[in-house]
């Protein structure tokens, strides 16, 4: 009979009356609808120093035992189905094939569910329902890494975000990854199907990590937006659930070593005083007893003493704030890749990669049944993880013939751009980029020799205001161009003395021009 449960007149199944064995069940499968993961969850237990009960026969004589869970032992839980109040036969079959002339019979091969011989749902109390358990092993499948055609594979170690959900548009098959580099954290998708099915040199795509992961968690953090405070409230809640969790086994832990040292000294107090053989036995089992509780006791104060105070209503209102802002969340040094692969595996089932010319194209598949479209840019050979973004090269190249390397730096930062490495753009950053691409610094009147004007110089020229020259340009009368947002206008001389230029100046509807060019009249009906 599984642990957990035990047999009652008519040889039926009820849950054993043991609270303390009841709980650590049970806390089992809430630990896992909570982490998702069978490995999660053995850590757990075991980080917490929480015992699991485990049968033990002797003779014939069922007694239990408790100590630290192995994977196996929370693996067993999960799995089966007498959790679920369903009784099954029939689970594993025996085989028999030829190795070396000789039968060999090897028994205990697993079948699959539609081939168990006898299946019973709600034929007892279980801990979970029968949904529960299907979801469940679904989860505990789709962790299994490689195996299966929609196998996502668990979260695995390493800088790659999407390990594991990415799939092959050309042959269909997952995606590997390889990492590289003097630290190993270079990460880089690859498809070996064509180099095992086919016997090709290279395999059907292969592409770095760094452009489809930062393009992939943009689309998810967009996603996920108007929920942050959803997922805030989520995390206070699990907080206060963990510690509740484990306070409470102890407590139950606690009763029973209580119990047991009851007695153990009524054993103790029964026994003949001369029969000194018995009672030093005796008195070793009531102290070891005693021992225990100390342990136990010793443990509820350590937590207590550990257990973070209640959120105030301070921390509360950052906490939720920072759910609202989930890019900062994202991006804190606090939450490392582990966190942010399972943000990306609640909301993405798996992502479909191609390459076309070049170009990544990448089709999200959500959990909810969406799907989007992105198109990353490849990197051509000779570019690395470090290169600036395209835009920015650009910007910087048209920038230089307007701009000092300093004020280029203080218009970058405020756009909101970095350099390739995330830092903030300086006037020493902006001359080694010029120096590394070839860009020739900017140098005094060289605008002047393109016969270019600015705003001021154009206004300047037509004898108004730099409000009516930009009032000109959005009207289309007067050609401009301007790099970014923020950058200066770039005005052709020629341009400014075309005569419809001049005039669109004195045109009759807007009025005679005032005396002071910086003002403009106002009609007032």
């Amino acid at each position: 009979m599984a642990i957990g449960y035990v047999r009652s007149e008519g040889d039926r199944i009820e849950l054993d009356a043991d609270l303390r064995i009841r709980e650590a069940i049970a806390a089992v499968f809430t630990r896992f609808a909570m982490a998702g993961s069978v490995r999660q969850v053995l850590l757990w237990f075991r980080q917490e120093r929480i015992d699991l009960p485990a049968a033990v026969y002797d003779e014939g004589r069922r007694t239990v035992v408790w100590r630290l869970p192995v994977y196996n032992t929370v693996l067993k839980i999960l799995t089966n189905p007498v959790y679920a109040g369903a009784y099954a036969f029939g689970r594993t079959e025996t085989r028999v094939r030829i190795e070396a002339g000789r039968k060999r019979v090897v028994r205990g091969h697993r079948r699959a569910q539609e081939h168990w011989q006898v299946l019973i749902t709600e034929h007892h109390e279980g801990y979970i329902d029968w949904p529960t358990y299907e979801h469940n092993q679904r989860v505990i499948a789709d962790n299994t890494n490689m195996r299966g055609s929609m196998a996502r594979g668990a979260l695995r170690r390493g800088e790659a975000l999407l390990a594991g959900l990415l799939r092959c548009a050309h042959c269909g098959r997952k995606l590997h990854v390889a990492y590289s580099g003097a630290n190993g954290d270079t990460a880089r998708y690859h498809c070996k199907g064509a180099a095992v099915n086919h016997g090709t040199p290279r395999g059907c795509i292969s592409f770095g990590s760094l452009r489809v992961d930062e393009a992939a968690s943009r689309e998810v953090l967009s996603v996920l937006r108007p929920i942050g405070v959803q997922a805030a409230l989520h995390a206070i809640e699990q907080r206060a659930d963990d510690e509740h969790a484990k306070r409470r086994q102890l407590e139950l832990a606690l009763e029973q070593a209580r119990f047991e040292a009851v007695r153990a000294q009524r054993q103790f107090d029964a026994v003949d005083p001369g029969n000194r053989l018995v009672v030093a036995e005796l008195e070793r089992r009531w102290n070891e007893r005693l021992a225990e509780v100390s342990r136990r006791e010793a443990e509820i104060e350590a937590l207590q003493a550990q257990a973070a105070p209640a959120l105030s209503p301070g921390q509360r209102a950052d906490l939720m704030a920072m759910g609202t802002d989930l890019p900062r969340a994202w991006s804190h040094p606090a939450a490392g890749n582990e966190v942010r692969k399972r943000i990306l595996r609640c909301v993405i089932r798996e992502i479909v990669a191609r390459i076309a010319e070049a170009r990544i194209e990448l089709v999200i598949h959500w959990q909810g049944g969406d799907h989007t479209e992105l198109s990353v840019v490849k990197n051509r050979v000779g570019q690395h993880r470090w290169t600036t973004d395209v835009e920015v090269q650009t910007l910087i190249t048209q920038l230089a013939r307007q701009l000092n390397d300093g004020t280029i730096a203080s218009l970058l930062n405020r756009l909101g751009h970095r350099t390739a490495k995330g830092h903030t753009w300086t006037e020493m950053r902006v001359r080694s980029f010029r120096a590394d691409h070839h860009i020739a610094v900017y140098k005094a009147g060289e605008r002047e020799a393109r016969g270019e004007l600015t705003l001021e110089q154009a206004a300047d020229a037509l004898g108004t205001s730099k409000m009516t020259v930009l009032r000109m340009i959005a009207a289309g009368s007067l050609q401009a161009m301007q790099a970014c947002k923020g950058a200066p206008w770039v005005i052709k001389a020629v341009d400014v003395q075309r005569p419809a230029v001049r005039a669109a100046v004195n045109s009759p509807a807007r009025g005679p021009l005032p005396s002071d060019p910086r003002q403009f009249s106002l009609d007032i009906q």
